[in-house]
């Protein structure tokens, strides 16, 4: 018999599947590059999809839609949770687009391809946070003191991303691409966009399959961070859940809209760092002092803006390459 803290992750998992499956198979059946108004149109769609599922998160912990066993949270909790959460994720997953970006530019990859390398990096980074967070969750569930591990590894992370002038992909010594190297040819351009095709009789990798392999084992480290960070928003499983995937769903689009102005944000990285040493310090005196998630919620969204407005107001003055 199935647990029934299970049904709504069963569900919402389903749900994200049919979307994705709608995505790839009808909407973008054809390899082509994002336009700037499709891709805004995109963005703009995943994230009101993300808010309507906050307002039905409100409705489903107040009224126990779940059940009384599911939840002890009231529904304005939950769904500042939810947004809060959801905030912190979508802005480290702009983070993580710069570093996309690289690994583009460094395989070459044409504008046409780039789109399904993204896809299916989302479609494995869902089940790599799913791994992740349930194993986070019953870790926490079983020594409450690793919370304080999580704290000590954000205030580094926020540390060491603060120091960290410029960012350095070097696929060459990803152990993933150089077995796949070792064992199996690798076709030489990107004529096709099948990740493995068929040569003289023998299977061969294509450098497209290489990029998606990159951008998975990026996405491990990127989860390192931002899983301990929504866990210090929430410890409820199916919100850590749902807002870490709502933020991650809209990357492709939003890769493509951001793509041309990835220098403009200058700042971006040290409003992200402020908000990581924030959340790691909360974390780690949570047993002592309380931080409520509407402090948490201004905080971070204050941090945030702030770094956009200060890399607005510096591009205007010097440019986005000063």
């Amino acid at each position: 018999m199935v647990d029934p803290h299970v049904y709504p992750f069963l569900v919402f998992s389903a749900f994200i599947l049919v979307l994705l499956a709608f995505d790839l198979g009808v909407l973008q059946r054809r390899a082509h590059s994002m336009a700037m108004r499709e891709a805004t149109m995109w963005s703009l769609g995943w994230i009101s999809l993300a808010l309507l599922f906050n307002l039905l998160i409100y409705f489903a912990y107040r009224d126990r839609w779940l059940g009384e066993a599911f939840s002890p949270l009231s529904g304005t909790d939950a769904a500042l949770q939810f947004f809060t959460g959801y905030l912190i994720e979508l802005a480290l997953s702009v983070d993580n687009l710069f570093v996309f970006l690289l690994i583009f530019t460094y395989f070459g990859v044409p504008g046409r391809l780039q789109h399904k390398v993204l896809y299916w990096g989302i479609l494995g980074a869902i089940v790599l946070r799913l791994i992740f967070i349930v194993s986070g969750a019953l870790l926490i569930a079983r020594f409450e003191w690793i919370l304080y591990i999580f704290g000590a590894i954000l205030v580094y992370s926020g540390w060491k991303m603060m120091q960290q002038q410029e960012i350095e992909v070097k696929p060459e010594k990803n152990l993933l691409i150089r077995l796949g190297r070792k064992f199996f040819p690798v076709t030489q351009d990107f004529a096709t966009p099948r990740f493995i095709v068929r040569k003289d009789g023998r299977m061969h990798l294509t450098p497209l399959l290489l990029v998606l392999l990159t951008v998975e084992t990026t996405d491990v480290v990127f989860a390192v961070d931002s899983i301990p960070a929504i866990f210090a928003v929430t410890r409820e499983p199916f919100i850590v859940f749902s807002s870490n995937i709502f933020a991650i769903l809209g990357l492709r689009s939003l890769y493509f809209v951001l793509a041309g102005a990835m220098g403009s944000f200058r700042y971006l990285k040290v409003g992200l760092s402020l908000v990581l040493i924030f959340i790691g310090v909360k974390m780690l005196i949570g047993g002592f002092v309380h931080v409520s998630i509407a402090i948490s919620l201004g905080v971070v969204v204050t941090v945030l803006s702030g770094s956009v407005l200060a890399s607005l107001i510096h591009k205007k003055k010097h440019g986005p390459r000063s």
